[in-house]
């Protein structure tokens, strides 16, 4: 049996930058990966998505061309191209961290699939590895649920649906979440008929209804269906390709008719192969790890970190996670991942970022409130780029002036959310910003209207 100052499961976002510091340190270092090195932000996540959707955003802009005086030939998409080229970019970001991982004597890497064969024991391949310290980083991966029919026809996830050789010719997605919208949009732009089914009354159902309704209707705008409040009931395949039945609050049937079906309905953690009973690990019922705010699992030196911890799944949630783990196991620091903020976006077009409580989370939690809600048709920079889609919203405690939340669905609102990020994070009054100077013409301009509009609600 070998034995390793670390072991770290899993190469994503926040396992590979654990173990190359670790291994920096002086630490002998294993890290298992079964897969392609980065996790699925690299391979199928953020890095491919955004690109293929950079692809889709250039379609759409060359046919908005006599909008703004500028006339082009038919607008011809070369799906092949596209893929090559988001490969090309997923590929150098693979090949940056392979190279670091490559390149360091004291990180051995281990490709198989790790699995506990006690709280401190490791089996990879037939082999045995051993560590005081071991830190599980594997991820999720698409929830599968069992539709009738559904395992008859080949349907896409996130996973398979970026290497399509064809534009599909009608793409049915279930789920009215982030991969459904973003995928959604993307493949409309690129000629698609597109619909989508969410068993919610509305799209993003945790984002307050007037946001769903402002992004459900520039999607609307553009062609794409809806249809919301609905469950899938069956699907069967048919010799152009397949039928979804869907059935509606009020008991109606509908069915579908596509040539591609996306399952995007969320993820399951990959804990359910890892051995845990055998470690004495503990899971929540949806087999997410239990872990403190040390990201601590109840055996004494076993951590977690990503998105099998369960929590909100995102890249820069991982990463964190690495920062806190750094600082407390190594900077002899005290952190926790407890109410941290966590800014994220969706990378529809108006985009939305996110920072904080909605208003309705904000009521459920008893605030007094003070709302600002201003559209994007209010800036000038928006106007003049001719993308007024969408929405600014703050939420503000009222006893204090502090802002609790915000919420932008515009151009670059992921970006123009960070700033009012820091507003709170330095625990500053949203008053801060009446009087600022905001240079013209920008995006972030429009925050005086949105100060401006905040008010008791």
């Amino acid at each position: 049996m070998k034995t390793y100052d670390a072991i770290v499961i899993g190469s994503g976002q926040g396992g590979v930058p654990l173990a190359i510091d670790f291994a920096k340190l002086g630490w002998r270092v294993a890290l298992i990966e079964e897969g392609q090195l980065g996790g699925s932000c690299i391979n199928y996540g953020c890095t491919p998505t955004k690109t293929m959707i950079a692809s889709a955003r250039i379609a759409h802009a060359a046919k908005r061309g006599p909008e703004f005086g500028v006339h082009t030939g038919k607008v011809r998409v070369d799906m092949a191209e596209i893929v090559a080229r988001k490969n090309e970019i997923s590929g150098s970001f693979r090949s940056g961290i392979e190279d670091q991982v490559k390149n360091n004597p004291n990180l051995t890497l281990y490709r198989g699939h790790g699995r506990f064969t006690a709280p401190h024991e490791i089996e990879v391949n037939g082999e045995k590895l051993s560590s005081d310290r071991i830190f599980i980083n594997t991820g999720t991966r698409p929830r599968i649920l069992p539709i009738p029919g559904l395992d008859q026809v080949a349907y896409l996830t996130n996973r398979n649906i970026m290497d399509l050789k064809q534009v599909p010719a009608h793409l049915i997605a279930l789920g009215g979440n982030y991969l459904g919208l973003e995928f959604g949009q993307l493949f409309r732009r690129l000629g698609s008929e597109v619909t989508v089914v969410e068993l919610a009354d509305q799209i993003i159902p945790r984002e307050d209804a007037e946001v769903g309704q402002s992004l459900k209707d520039a999607l609307e705008e553009e062609g794409m269906n809806f249809r919301l409040g609905a469950r899938t009931t069956k699907i069967a395949k048919t010799p152009d390709g397949l039928e979804v039945t869907i059935e509606k609050k009020d008991g109606t049937a509908e069915t579908l008719r596509g040539s591609h079906l996306l399952v995007s309905i969320g993820q399951t953690p990959n804990s359910d192969e890892l051995g845990l009973d055998e470690a004495g690990i503990e899971t929540d019922q949806a087999g997410f790890i239990r872990h403190n705010g040390k990201l601590e699992t109840n055996v004494p030196g076993v951590w977690v970190i990503g998105d099998v911890k369960g929590g909100p799944a995102f890249t820069h949630v991982s990463y964190d996670d690495y920062l806190v783990l750094i600082d407390n196991l190594v900077n002899g620091k005290d952190r926790t991942i407890d109410n941290r903020m966590v800014p994220y976006a969706l990378y529809t077009d108006p985009e939305l970022g996110r920072i904080g409580l909605s208003e309705r989370e904000a009521r459920a939690k008893g605030y007094r409130l003070k709302i600002g809600s201003a559209p994007m048709a209010y800036v000038a920079r928006a106007i003049e780029r001719g993308e007024t889609k969408g929405l600014m919203k703050i939420v503000i405690n009222a006893d204090n002036d502090r802002i609790l939340g915000a919420t932008i669905l515009g151009p670059e609102g992921g970006e123009l959310v960070q700033i009012l990020m820091a507003l709170m994070m330095a625990d500053a009054p949203w008053t801060l910003f009446k009087n600022a100077m905001f240079i013209h013409p920008t995006l972030a301009e429009g925050f005086f209207a949105l100060m401006a509009s905040v008010e008791a609600a």
